[in-house]
Protein backbone atom coordinates (compact mmCIF):
# COMPACT_ATOMS: atom_id res chain seq x y z
CA UNK A 1 0.00 0.00 0.00
CA UNK A 2 2.75 2.37 0.76
CA UNK A 3 4.57 1.70 -2.40
CA UNK A 4 1.19 2.81 -4.21
CA UNK A 5 1.19 6.11 -2.34
CA UNK A 6 4.36 6.83 -3.18
CA UNK A 7 4.13 6.72 -6.71
CA UNK A 8 0.46 9.09 -6.07
CA UNK A 9 1.78 11.75 -4.05
CA UNK A 10 4.58 12.74 -6.77
CA UNK A 11 2.17 12.51 -9.42
CA UNK A 12 -0.51 14.62 -7.77
CA UNK A 13 1.91 17.26 -7.01
CA UNK A 14 3.04 17.46 -10.58
CA UNK A 15 -0.50 17.51 -11.91
CA UNK A 16 -1.03 20.41 -9.44
CA UNK A 17 1.94 21.93 -10.60
CA UNK A 18 0.93 21.56 -14.55
CA UNK A 19 -2.76 23.14 -13.86
CA UNK A 20 -0.94 25.93 -11.50
CA UNK A 21 0.99 26.71 -14.52
CA UNK A 22 -1.84 26.77 -16.92
CA UNK A 23 -3.95 28.97 -14.90
CA UNK A 24 -0.75 31.53 -14.54
CA UNK A 25 -0.83 31.51 -18.20
CA UNK A 26 -4.56 31.67 -19.00
CA UNK A 27 -6.05 33.91 -16.24
CA UNK A 28 -2.58 35.68 -14.37
CA UNK A 29 -0.46 34.69 -11.39
CA UNK A 30 -2.10 37.46 -9.14
CA UNK A 31 -5.66 36.26 -10.03
CA UNK A 32 -5.44 32.71 -9.84
CA UNK A 33 -6.26 31.11 -6.59
CA UNK A 34 -5.86 27.62 -4.95
CA UNK A 35 -9.75 27.40 -5.19
CA UNK A 36 -9.18 27.60 -9.08
CA UNK A 37 -6.68 25.10 -9.36
CA UNK A 38 -8.24 22.60 -6.88
CA UNK A 39 -11.45 22.90 -9.37
CA UNK A 40 -9.53 22.22 -12.39
CA UNK A 41 -8.62 19.02 -10.59
CA UNK A 42 -11.42 17.58 -9.33
CA UNK A 43 -10.21 18.27 -5.86
CA UNK A 44 -11.01 20.04 -2.80
CA UNK A 45 -8.71 22.67 -1.55
CA UNK A 46 -7.94 21.18 1.14
CA UNK A 47 -6.31 18.24 -0.61
CA UNK A 48 -4.75 20.69 -2.59
CA UNK A 49 -2.95 22.06 0.61
CA UNK A 50 -1.80 18.61 1.88
CA UNK A 51 0.57 18.77 -1.02
CA UNK A 52 1.11 22.53 -0.81
CA UNK A 53 1.34 24.45 2.66
CA UNK A 54 0.37 28.07 0.36
CA UNK A 55 0.17 29.34 -2.48
CA UNK A 56 3.16 30.62 -2.40
CA UNK A 57 4.68 27.41 -2.35
CA UNK A 58 2.70 26.30 -5.63
CA UNK A 59 4.03 29.49 -6.93
CA UNK A 60 7.69 28.34 -6.04
CA UNK A 61 7.20 24.87 -7.42
CA UNK A 62 5.71 26.67 -10.87
CA UNK A 63 8.88 28.63 -11.05
CA UNK A 64 11.21 25.78 -9.71
CA UNK A 65 10.15 23.40 -12.60
CA UNK A 66 10.53 26.31 -14.87
CA UNK A 67 13.74 27.40 -13.87
CA UNK A 68 14.61 24.03 -14.06
CA UNK A 69 14.32 23.44 -17.74
CA UNK A 70 16.73 26.19 -18.17
CA UNK A 71 18.84 24.78 -15.97
CA UNK A 72 18.77 21.22 -17.36
CA UNK A 73 19.41 22.66 -20.91
CA UNK A 74 22.61 24.99 -19.59
CA UNK A 75 23.89 21.65 -18.05
CA UNK A 76 23.53 19.98 -21.13
CA UNK A 77 25.38 22.48 -23.44
CA UNK A 78 28.46 22.13 -20.33
CA UNK A 79 28.51 18.60 -20.89
CA UNK A 80 29.05 18.42 -24.87
CA UNK A 81 32.57 17.61 -26.08
CA UNK A 82 34.37 20.57 -27.75
CA UNK A 83 35.91 23.73 -27.44
CA UNK A 84 34.88 25.73 -24.30
CA UNK A 85 34.17 28.97 -26.31
CA UNK A 86 31.64 27.68 -28.44
CA UNK A 87 29.63 26.26 -25.72
CA UNK A 88 29.59 28.98 -23.80
CA UNK A 89 28.32 31.32 -26.19
CA UNK A 90 25.37 28.11 -27.21
CA UNK A 91 24.61 28.61 -23.24
CA UNK A 92 24.52 31.92 -22.96
CA UNK A 93 22.34 32.45 -25.67
CA UNK A 94 20.34 29.32 -24.58
CA UNK A 95 19.48 30.82 -21.38
CA UNK A 96 18.68 34.12 -22.92
CA UNK A 97 16.26 32.25 -25.71
CA UNK A 98 14.04 30.28 -23.39
CA UNK A 99 14.14 33.52 -20.43
CA UNK A 100 12.37 35.68 -23.46
CA UNK A 101 10.50 32.50 -25.09
CA UNK A 102 8.63 31.97 -21.94
CA UNK A 103 8.23 34.50 -19.79
CA UNK A 104 8.87 38.00 -22.14
CA UNK A 105 6.39 36.70 -24.31
CA UNK A 106 4.07 35.45 -22.36
CA UNK A 107 2.50 38.64 -20.01
CA UNK A 108 0.96 36.45 -17.54
CA UNK A 109 3.81 34.37 -16.87
CA UNK A 110 6.46 37.35 -16.57
CA UNK A 111 4.09 38.98 -13.77
CA UNK A 112 4.55 35.92 -11.81
CA UNK A 113 8.44 36.44 -12.23
CA UNK A 114 8.10 39.64 -11.60
CA UNK A 115 6.56 38.98 -7.88
CA UNK A 116 9.58 36.22 -7.52
CA UNK A 117 12.37 38.52 -7.69
CA UNK A 118 10.54 41.27 -5.43
CA UNK A 119 9.85 39.09 -2.99
CA UNK A 120 13.23 37.53 -3.40
CA UNK A 121 12.12 33.84 -3.61
CA UNK A 122 14.63 31.03 -3.00
CA UNK A 123 13.90 29.21 -6.05
CA UNK A 124 15.21 32.18 -8.16
CA UNK A 125 18.28 32.76 -6.24
CA UNK A 126 19.35 28.63 -6.37
CA UNK A 127 18.77 29.34 -10.05
CA UNK A 128 21.17 31.84 -10.45
CA UNK A 129 23.84 30.28 -8.39
CA UNK A 130 23.02 27.51 -10.55
CA UNK A 131 23.65 29.17 -13.82
CA UNK A 132 26.71 30.64 -12.39
CA UNK A 133 27.93 27.51 -11.44
CA UNK A 134 27.40 26.30 -15.00
CA UNK A 135 29.31 28.88 -16.49
CA UNK A 136 31.86 28.45 -14.45
CA UNK A 137 32.23 24.38 -15.07
CA UNK A 138 32.58 25.50 -18.80
CA UNK A 139 34.85 28.84 -17.84
CA UNK A 140 37.43 25.81 -16.39
CA UNK A 141 37.05 23.31 -18.91
CA UNK A 142 38.58 26.66 -21.44
CA UNK A 143 41.25 27.36 -18.40
CA UNK A 144 42.54 23.83 -18.90
CA UNK A 145 42.53 23.49 -22.07
CA UNK A 146 44.48 26.68 -22.79
CA UNK A 147 41.09 28.79 -24.72
CA UNK A 148 40.71 31.18 -21.10
CA UNK A 149 43.35 32.57 -18.76
CA UNK A 150 41.08 33.58 -15.67
CA UNK A 151 43.31 33.82 -12.04
CA UNK A 152 39.89 33.47 -10.15
CA UNK A 153 37.44 31.07 -11.95
CA UNK A 154 34.55 31.56 -9.35
CA UNK A 155 34.89 35.52 -10.12
CA UNK A 156 35.10 34.83 -13.45
CA UNK A 157 31.95 32.85 -13.45
CA UNK A 158 30.39 35.63 -11.47
CA UNK A 159 31.66 38.50 -13.51
CA UNK A 160 30.47 36.51 -16.85
CA UNK A 161 26.46 36.00 -15.62
CA UNK A 162 26.69 39.74 -14.10
CA UNK A 163 28.19 41.26 -17.59
CA UNK A 164 24.75 38.94 -18.66
CA UNK A 165 21.82 40.40 -16.90
CA UNK A 166 20.45 42.12 -19.37
CA UNK A 167 19.75 39.20 -21.36
CA UNK A 168 19.17 36.43 -18.76
CA UNK A 169 16.55 38.41 -16.50
CA UNK A 170 13.36 38.58 -17.69
CA UNK A 171 12.39 42.19 -16.31
CA UNK A 172 15.48 43.62 -18.10
CA UNK A 173 14.79 41.49 -20.91
CA UNK A 174 11.63 43.40 -21.49
CA UNK A 175 13.00 46.50 -20.32
CA UNK A 176 16.23 47.00 -22.68
CA UNK A 177 14.55 45.95 -26.00
CA UNK A 178 14.34 49.09 -26.83
CA UNK A 179 17.29 50.66 -25.21
CA UNK A 180 20.96 51.48 -26.84
CA UNK A 181 23.33 48.81 -25.86
CA UNK A 182 25.43 45.77 -27.62
CA UNK A 183 23.57 43.30 -29.28
CA UNK A 184 23.97 39.57 -27.40
CA UNK A 185 26.67 38.48 -29.54
CA UNK A 186 28.63 41.58 -29.12
CA UNK A 187 28.14 41.21 -25.37
CA UNK A 188 29.51 37.61 -25.88
CA UNK A 189 32.67 38.65 -27.49
CA UNK A 190 33.31 41.07 -24.81
CA UNK A 191 33.13 38.21 -22.52
CA UNK A 192 34.92 35.99 -24.59
CA UNK A 193 38.03 38.52 -25.38
CA UNK A 194 38.38 39.41 -21.56
CA UNK A 195 38.95 35.62 -20.72
CA UNK A 196 41.75 35.44 -23.82
CA UNK A 197 44.92 34.49 -23.22
CA UNK A 198 47.82 37.78 -22.57
CA UNK A 199 49.65 36.58 -25.56
CA UNK A 200 47.23 36.26 -28.13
Amino acid sequence: MALISDHIEPDTRERILAVAERLFREIGYQKTTVADIAKVLRMSPANVYRFFDSKKSIHEGVACVLMGEVEQAAQSIADKPGPAAPRLRELMKTVHRMNSERYVGDSKLHEMVAIAMEQDWEVCNAHITLITQTMGSVIAQGVASGEFEVTDLEQAALCCCTGMVRYFHPQMIAQCATKPGPTIDQMIDFILASMAPRGR
